[in-house]
């Protein structure tokens, strides 16, 4: 696997985990009612969605190079 790859799969992960922490704040949250929890989930929801849209640029940019 390239550079390329280990970073499609790399960014892949980070996704995932930022979508695991924000399950798992929400979990929190309904438990208790902590807004500390809600805020988590809120940033990490942001963190996937951003990952997301750069994993989306790099894979566009990423077919135009050798």
């Amino acid at each position: 696997m390239g550079l390329k790859g280990f970073h499609v799969v790399f960014i892949s992960a980070a996704v995932l985990l930022a979508v695991g922490i924000a399950a798992w704040s929400v979990r929190l949250y309904l438990g208790t009612y902590a807004p500390v929890h809600l805020l988590t989930a809120a940033g990490a929801g942001l963190a996937a969605a951003a990952l997301i849209a750069y994993e989306a640029w790099f894979l566009r940019k990423a077919r135009r190079l050798p």
